[in-house]
């Protein structure tokens, strides 16, 4: 069922945008891509110029893998909403991240979407770059039977959650960033029916990009 959105001060689209899929949604949380204010773990060793045209490339391949997606697309900028950017206006529909922490600001877009009528919603950030565009389709598809589905990073978090209500629980009392939020979070869902994807990399520090053959212009020489 195709439906309209009513257009809000803090997100950018046309007048006239409407979205022509199901009441599946996808939220992308993304940072925007400015000089020093990204990858800085890996701009320790690459350098603040190169880590930022390392997140250029996991923007582009998250614009890849989502954007023929069959569902409804939202960009949640960590910052500032970007009318003229890789996020093409016609697929996407832009926002602000709102809220004090990660968990509070993953929250909020939930609860957008779902008081907007929407009835599975999966969140992903934009710095996966082996997440593919099947991962994705298996996610919806196994959200019909299941409560939540999750996709455990390596690095101990999660690069995706998807649910078909809202569970506040799951966005409380974390360490962001630390090896334990997945766990916690799993703690949190004990009682309920997950299905999990298989552990994924998320691009974080310099030992993330080594391996992999798009980033070896910025290896560094030894």
């Amino acid at each position: 069922m195709a439906f309209l959105l009513n257009k809000e001060e803090n997100d950018y689209s046309s007048t006239d945008f409407h979205f022509p899929t199901s009441r599946k949604a996808l939220i992308i949380f993304t940072r925007n891509p400015e000089i020093g204010k990204c990858k800085t773990r890996l701009a320790g060793i690459v350098g603040d110029k190169n880590a930022l045209e390392i997140y250029k490339i996991l923007l582009q391949h998250t614009v890849q893998i989502t954007k023929h997606l069959e569902v409804d697309k939202f960009v949640y900028y960590s910052n500032s909403v970007a009318k003229e950017d890789n996020w093409d206006n016609t697929i996407y529909r832009k926002k602000k991240q709102e809220g004090l922490d990660l968990g509070n600001r993953m929250e909020n877009a939930f609860a957008d979407l779902f008081t907007s009528g929407y009835e599975k919603v999966i969140i992903i950030g934009s710095d996966i770059y082996d997440l593919s565009r099947e991962d994705l389709e298996i996610a919806y598809q196994n959200l019909e039977n299941n409560d939540f589905v999750m996709g455990p990073a390596s690095d101990g978090g999660y690069y995706l959650l998807g649910m078909k209500k809202l569970e506040p629980t799951v966005f409380k009392n974390k360490s962001w960033g630390t090896n334990t939020v997945f766990d916690d979070t799993m703690t949190d869902l004990k009682n309920k029916n997950i299905w999990k994807l298989p552990v994924r990399n998320d691009i974080d520090i310099y030992e993330d990009i080594v391996g992999l053959d798009i980033f070896q212009p910025f290896i560094v020489k030894q």
